[in-house]
């Protein structure tokens, strides 16, 4: 099988609102992992979607006087334009109310039920409509007269009907057992802890089905119940391979390389999802990757507190790929990250505008006045020239690294001070002053500044496309040759033609006192 494959997705959205930063955040780390692999040469699939069943939407449908499926129509539009917002890249949007999503389920829900692990019984205990999500007594607490659950804040209920049970409690040891041998199974290192710890506790068999309600995908063989939303959600991995009738596809790109998700949905996917897939005897993906919370300041973003920061209007302001930029480089991914408007402009200000932009600025616009607005290829490389490159490129295998274990705070860092140190080359070369005593040389200052400027836009491109892709049409590189193999290649210029107009990069912001 080519290895040359790589699946990735986000989690899928559960359009009950308007999108959030929360969405926005996910969606761009995939998008920035999706993209890098596509400049390493892999066949990327990346998917993303919304989670559109269960009794939360059928209420929220119900209090809006609307059809359910023409309820979730309208939201599911506002997360498909978000793609188109944020540009994202991905090559799928699953929507679970689609005829491939029905059929990828009951298959799934067909297996479970030969293997000998689902079985009719009563269910009771507490659920959470809003979380769509059971909880145990020591999950609950009480207040104000209402029963929380401790992890979410949401309230719960008890809840007492026939139900279809999972056989979760006969997979524990075998799921300790998968921690155990894969310790990259479930990253950061401090959600692989939590999980292990819960499931260590002991696992309850699971509801899998609901009779309360009718919005969902009906059993098979019983539509008196529908079939509970985690077992239907998660399932859209497959769906979106056409799992039920396209062995191909199926085969080309399952099991998926990396889940990325949220912290709040991790035991869903780390320990629900894999133990599904065991009874099912399906393949299990490699990497579950659950990332923190985005903060507002320290807090967390709530509607009461009035601190949520909508991500389309920050692009409406700033734009997308300043917005990509900050998210990535603020939040070490996997922990909580807070956000500002301050060190949004800031960081615009520092390392896009004063640093990447005017790099770029100063080069270009010293090529036009001084070579024809050509790129110079008389160059004679000294050893201050190749150790700039060659420390660049020398990295690359630890960068490719860096993206693959999802330290993308490590490698923007990385990549950013290249850009400093270019910056710094060009400074300190002085190629004004060479132009009337060695003409050569500041032509060889050119042509290094612009193939780190290449470099660096190459390995940025997955973070800041639009920005990037502008740069490199500036420097005529083709759009074939905007790989990471290109890095090692010093004849990606085409020397004859003269450099395109270029706008600036980077607006900087001005403080608002």
């Amino acid at each position: 099988m080519n290895n040359k494959n790589f699946y990735i997705s986000t989690p899928i959205y559960y359009p009950s609102g308007n999108p959030h930063m929360g969405h926005a955040y996910s969606s761009i780390i995939a998008d920035i992992f999706a993209r890098f692999k596509r400049l390493e040469g892999y066949e990327v699939l990346f998917l993303t979607g919304t989670d559109e069943h269960g009794l939360k939407i059928q209420r929220e449908a119900e209090k809006n006087n609307k059809d359910p499926k023409k309820f979730c129509d309208e939201l599911s539009e506002k997360f498909k334009d978000l793609t188109k917002i944020l540009n994202l890249s991905n090559d799928d949007f699953i929507r679970t109310t689609e005829k491939r999503h029905y059929k990828s389920v009951e298959k799934i829900w067909n297996r479970l039920v030969k293997s000998g692990d689902i079985y009719l019984d009563k269910y009771s205990g507490w659920y959470s409509i809003s979380d769509e999500a059971y909880y145990d007594e020591d999950e609950i607490e009480e207040i104000n007269g209402k029963k929380i659950s401790k992890s979410s804040g949401s309230i719960v209920d008890w809840v007492e009907e026939e139900s279809y049970f999972f056989k979760l409690s006969a997979w524990s040891n075998k799921l300790l057992d998968l921690y155990n041998k894969n310790k990259d199974f479930i990253l950061p290192v401090s959600r692989r802890n939590e999980v292990i710890k819960f499931v260590e506790k002991g696992l309850k068999d699971l509801s899998v089905s609901r009779t309360s309600f009718t919005w969902g995908i009906p059993v098979p063989n019983n539509n008196k119940h529908i079939i509970y939303v985690w077992l239907d959600a998660l399932t859209n991995y497959l769906s979106a391979l056409n799992f039920s009738d396209d062995e191909k596809k199926y085969n080309k790109f399952w099991p998926a390389d990396v889940h990325i998700i949220g912290k709040d949905i991790l035991r869903f996917h780390a320990i629900y999802w894999p133990a599904f897939l065991l009874a099912a005897n399906l393949p299990l993906p490699k990497k579950v990757f659950g990332h923190g919370w985005i903060l507002s300041d320290d807090k967390k973003m709530s509607k009461s507190i009035g601190n949520i920061l909508d991500p389309i209007e920050i692009v409406n302001i700033y734009g997308v790929d300043q917005l990509r930029y900050y998210l990535v480089k603020e939040v070490s991914l996997g922990n909580d990250g807070s956000i500002s408007m301050q060190n949004l402009k800031n960081c615009i200000n520092n390392d896009l505008a004063n640093n990447y932009g005017n790099l770029c600025q100063r080069v270009f616009s010293f090529i036009k006045k001084n070579c024809s607005n050509k790129i110079p290829k008389d160059y004679k490389l000294e050893n201050i020239d190749t150790k700039l490159l060659d420390k660049l490129k020398k990295n690359l295998p630890n960068l490719i690294k860096l993206i693959n274990n999802q330290n993308l705070n490590e490698f923007i860092k990385s990549v950013v001070q290249y850009s400093f140190e270019a910056n710094k080359y060009f400074n300190d070369s002085e190629p004004w002053k060479e132009k009337k005593e060695n003409p050569q040389r500041m032509r060889t200052i050119l042509f290094v500044a612009c193939e780190q400027i290449k470099n660096i836009s190459i390995l940025l491109n997955p973070i800041i496309p639009i920005s990037t892709n502008k740069v490199l049409d500036t420097l005529n590189v083709n759009p074939k040759k905007r790989l990471i193999k290109e890095i090692n290649n010093l004849k990606c210029f085409e020397h004859d033609k003269e450099l395109k107009d270029s706008d600036i990069l980077f607006n900087k912001i001005e403080n608002d006192n």
